[in-house]
């Protein structure tokens, strides 16, 4: 009961005395349809009792209460109702139960998915993957085991809170580009869970894996099905009922069109390990060698012998070789493999796996690993290396593992290898030409046949391209500097030299010539695709890219003559009303080069207010026909306005933001609105860079279950993504002047929304996930003149508990203190005067954000008489999953802003004429700026300057 108590009442914490709960009321009806698991996620491991305590808190605290305080046709403010209510709308907000967010913000969040969708190798059919909405808490609430960097499953040995399909559709793709019935996989028991849907090589058969519900409320181990395309009729692939897939690291793989090579739990596993109830010894380690080893926070590691032993209990497969046929063979011993990759011939195998000893310092990926060559039926080949133990790569922002990495096989080549080796020890710091060399060996090379380099690397290796012996494209970048490169190399020709095809910016995107397109091979894998012109011996190919401007993003489609570098554009989005993208090649089943005139693509096609559809387009007459028809996922906002808007820094740095508007909204009839400010800030070298222009003004407004735009629907003006370039030009490092920075970007953006008349000055919020809530806390410290309340989700606000370097921040505590501490909104708690909300998961897992960031702070705030609140979500991580838990996010969110930041509709004029007045009577500087104090609920400053307030253009008033 005392643990029920703490889970049901650390929903919600509050810097003010509580009141007494009112009782709950009945359960409402929709909750019987929560069924399913949006996003993969990671939970603590939690004890059999304390699952059955939040089965009970469920079910006796019968979830969802309506918000009752805020009349859902008062969109615009508040009616009379809610103000008779706020006793009770107080009551609620302490009683730590959860709510319902108004019927507009609810019905959007439950709109049923789209599906997914998934093309057939011979792209002639289309897979519709079903999905279901957000699922309930009881699917987070039951127990998993943290290890090694994971968060697994045991019921069901998988990663816990693994998102599903629902069902399996298939469409013809007819020869006139329209799609022809659906014709459904069937076969599996009702209510199945699929993962993992895969396409045998041929296109012929789908191999899936299904699990059930149990009456426990958990879910059944995994087993793994096979469907006919053609009949749609499904079956386990297994006949024995015993075998069950370990889906913890890799799942399956097709060898063949008949075959499978799949991770089983291995048959000999014995009783789970049991954690000893009185320790042998001490829990100790060393670092008597005085090696220098740097970590980030890491969560979830390994901490004991009994951590160690549970890690090899759920990670450890046995492969198994299982044919269509019903034939089985296991292959190898039961090891942690994780991963398995068959040759493009299908005669060979690269199985890579992991092994002791492990460590309490990093995750599993910094694991001894073991990367070797096997045939297909099973046979060692040869060890290609066994990597050590990685604890000490360095936390400078490039650096990597020593020794080989990125082994894979050619995807031109039937069974030819190649990797990356560093050079500099894996030290970003060190000086070193060459820093990676790349090497190319066969499968089985010769006695005595020793790696060939095909390619030395100056900056760090970023991948390759295969297109055949004669073009391959090698890429190279240094986040530093932020220069990237790509060669153009021939693989199979010494006596051709290298040389490079672009050299830029990774920051200027205007710059940026696109990516080649791929095509599909027989075998499976993806190889630059050639394009052949009628009477040209050329060699072209497609380079297809977001086509940055400083109007927004234009995608382009050139055909790009790699030896002249002369290139064509022969497909372009449109660019007054609708934002096209190409998505893939649908001509690239046919074998050897492409023909310009019989080309085929799948495009997409949207705009600000109709969602994506796709299209076939073929050459050469470039005919279009639509072969989806999705509905509007929210139609209720389909005329919402959108404008891409460009406004200045006062260092003169180009700054952009995406303002949406509610539907109907008119600034001259309607007068200034609420306004949600939210953001996320980035790094940059250069002024140019983050003043160029991302992203399309005729993009979809894509509205997720925790988007700041939902709040469009409460008649909220939303600017979204307003770029806050934290610049550090040349050898200076851009934290360095992170506070000054933040501050005149929001001031820039805030000045513009008012100066358009759509945005109340004293009713803008601000908000921010993640480094947005970092932000978020940072702008209430350092301009509180700017904002009236914040809303900070997952965040963290003390850098000195991240010592070893935070997001692109690669400098330590003691190399750079004073950023450290400057930048950590923690340490101007004192500051914060405006109300501000904290949402944080219990069980967040994310590097850096650990739950105790928000309770510290929250802390804090309160210490120095903050108007604050604390919700922390029970069992959720870093990104919120459950309905429960969303829908609650949202209500406390629209309680806050309903709070401090709508004005009252009898007054909203004379408050507005009120603000003006009180900023036009402030304090002026030379400058002839006024320096407004913050309010909401904090006392009044004396000292502005000495509490770090910045000046308030008087253009904003």
């Amino acid at each position: 009961m005392m643990r029920l108590h703490k889970v049901y009442h650390r929903l919600t914490l509050l810097s003010l005395s509580p009141s007494s709960p009112p009782p709950p009321p009945p359960l409402t009806s929709s909750l019987s349809l929560f069924t399913s698991v949006r996003t993969p996620g990671h939970l603590r491991t939690h004890h059999s009792k304390r699952f059955k305590s939040i089965c009970t808190m469920t079910s006796r605290f019968p979830n969802l209460v309506p918000l009752n305080s805020i009349a859902a046709e008062n969109v615009g403010g508040r009616s009379n109702d809610s103000v008779s209510s706020a006793s009770t709308e107080d009551e609620e907000a302490l009683a730590g139960k959860y709510q319902l967010p108004p019927p507009e913000i609810k019905n959007i969040v439950d709109a049923p998915p789209l599906p997914a969708l998934s093309f057939s190798p011979q792209r002639d059919k289309i897979l519709f993957l079903k999905r279901r909405s957000l699922p309930p808490l009881a699917e987070l609430a039951r127990p998993e085991e943290k290890l090694a960097g994971m968060r697994i499953d045991g019921k069901c040995n998988t990663r816990s809170r693994m998102s599903f399909y629902t069902g399996i559709g298939i469409h013809q793709l007819m020869p006139d580009g329209t799609l022809g019935p659906e014709r459904e996989i069937n076969g599996y028991p009702d209510g199945a869970k699929i993962n993992f849907v895969t396409w045998s090589l041929d296109g012929k058969h789908l191999a899936f894996s299904i699990r059930f519900d149990e009456e426990d409320n958990s879910s059944s181990k995994l087993r793994v099905w096979v469907a006919n395309v053609e009949t749609g009729q499904a079956r386990p692939l297994f006949q024995s009922p015993n075998v069950y897939l370990n889906a913890v690291f890799d799942t399956f793989v097709w060898v063949d069109n008949s075959t499978l090579l799949v991770c089983a739990i291995p048959s000999s596993r014995g009783d789970l390990p049991k954690k000893p109830l009185v320790p042998s010894g001490p829990k100790i380690q060393s670092n008597e060698q005085k090696n220098v080893i740097q970590v980030r926070t890491f969560q979830d590691l390994l901490k004991d012998e009994y951590d160690e032993d549970l890690f090899d209990y759920y990670a450890t497969s046995q492969l198994v070789l299982a044919s269509l046929d019903g034939t089985t063979k296991e292959i190898g011993n039961p090891a942690v493999y994780t991963s398995l990759d068959p040759s493009p011939d299908q005669k060979y195998l690269l199985v890579s796996s992991i092994h002791r000893p492990y460590s309490f310092t990093v995750p599993c990926g910094r694991f001894p690993k073991k990367v070797e060559v096997w045939t297909t039926d099973g046979k060692f080949v040869r060890e290609i290396c066994d990597l050590p133990l990685a604890e000490d790569i360095p936390i400078a922002i490039s650096s990597v593992r020593k020794g080989m990495r990125n082994i894979n096989w050619r995807a031109d080549k039937p069974s030819t290898l190649y990797w990356a080796e560093t050079q500099d020890g894996g030290d970003a710091k060190v000086e070193v030409s060459p820093r990676d060399i790349i090497y190319t060996q066969p499968a089985e090379p010769l006695e005595g046949e020793q790696p060939e380099i095909l390619h030395k690397l100056d900056l760090r290796y970023g991948g390759i391209s295969w297109c055949d012996d004669s073009l391959a494209l090698v890429y190279e970048s240094w986040y530093k500097t932020r220069r990237t490169r790509t060669w153009v190399i021939s693989p199979g020709s010494k006596d051709v030299s290298p040389r490079v095809l672009f050299d830029r910016s990774s920051e200027d995107v205007y710059s940026d010539p696109g990516s080649p397109m791929l095509r599909r091979t027989p075998a499976g894998t993806y190889v630059i695709a050639k394009i052949k012109k009628e009477n040209d011996e050329g060699t072209y190919i497609l380079l297809n890219g977001s086509g940055a401007t400083s109007e927004g993003n234009i995608p382009f489609l050139d055909l790009f003559d790699i030896n002249a570098g002369s290139k064509e554009r022969i497909w372009e989005s449109d660019k007054e009303k609708y934002y096209e993208t190409v998505v893939s090649l649908m001509s690239d089943y046919e074998e050897g080069d492409l023909l310009l005139d019989r080309l085929k693509l799948l495009t997409s096609k949207e705009s600000k207010t109709e969602n994506a559809q796709y299209y076939i387009q073929k050459w050469p007459e470039k005919k279009v026909c639509q072969i989806t028809n999705f509905p509007h996922p929210y139609p209720q906002l389909a005329s919402l306005q959108k404008e891409m808007i460009k406004y200045q820094r006062n260092d003169g740095v180009q700054l952009t933001a995406t303002l949406y508007l509610p539907p109907g909204y008119d600034p001259s009839k309607d007068g200034p609105l609420p306004c949600l400010f939210w953001s996320y800030p980035g790094e940059f070298k250069s002024k140019d860079a983050a003043g160029q222009v991302r992203g399309s003004p005729n993009e979809f407004a894509g509205i997720g279950p925790t988007s700041a735009l939902l709040w469009l629907a409460r008649r909220f003006a939303i600017l979204s993504g307003p770029t806050i370039p934290i610049i550090g030009e040349g050898d200076k490092e851009a934290n360095d002047r992170y506070v000054e920075q933040l501050v005149a970007s929001a001031e820039a953006a805030v000045e513009e929304v008012i100066r358009r008349g759509v945005a109340h000055p004293s009713k803008i919020a601000v908000g921010g996930h993640s480094y947005g809530a970092f932000m978020t806390a940072n702008l209430l410290a350092h301009a509180p003149h700017l904002f009236c309340c914040g809303i900070a989700r997952s965040g963290a606000y003390n850098r000195t508990l991240t010592p070893f370097g935070f997001q692109n921040e690669d400098r330590t505590l003691w190399e750079a203190t004073g950023t450290y501490v400057e930048m950590s909104p923690f340490m101007s708690a004192n500051k914060i005067k405006k109300p501000i909300l904290l949402i944080h998961g219990e069980e967040d897992n994310n590097s850096g954000t650990l739950t105790m960031q928000s309770d510290r702070f929250f802390n804090a705030l309160k210490g120095h008489g903050a108007l604050c609140r604390l919700v922390i979500l029970p069992f959720e991580s870093h990104g919120y999953a459950a309905r429960e838990s969303i829908l609650h996010v949202l209500w406390e969110t629209d309680r806050w802003l309903q709070k401090h930041c709508v004005p009252n509709s009898s007054d909203a004029s004379a408050e507005l004429d009120a603000c003006k007045d009180e900023v036009s009577k402030g304090v002026t500087d030379s400058d002839n700026q006024a320096v407004v104090a913050g309010g909401g609920g904090g006392p009044e400053l004396a000292d502005f300057e000495h509490e770090g307030f910045y000046s308030l253009p008087r253009s904003l008033l």
